[in-house]
């Protein structure tokens, strides 16, 4: 997901984003203890996206009124 879709988020929307991106996370380590992840990319999509998601949000507290 690229940040301009997820600065069009409200803050809720961005939370359980982020939520759903750490189960997600969690679930491909899984896939890969287990070696049936096959597309191991995805484990640096899921980490990049997460770390985006927490940018905005801490963006979003400093400075509520850009929204």
């Amino acid at each position: 997901m690229k940040a301009q879709e997820m600065r069009a988020m409200s803050p809720e929307e961005l939370t359980h984003r982020l939520d759903e991106l750490y189960t997600e996370l969690f679930n491909l380590r899984f896939q890969i203890a287990t070696r049936q992840l096959s597309n191991t990319s995805r484990m640096r999509q899921v980490r990049r996206d997460i770390a985006r998601a927490q940018t905005i949000l801490h963006e979003l507290e400093q400075n509520p009124e850009v929204k």
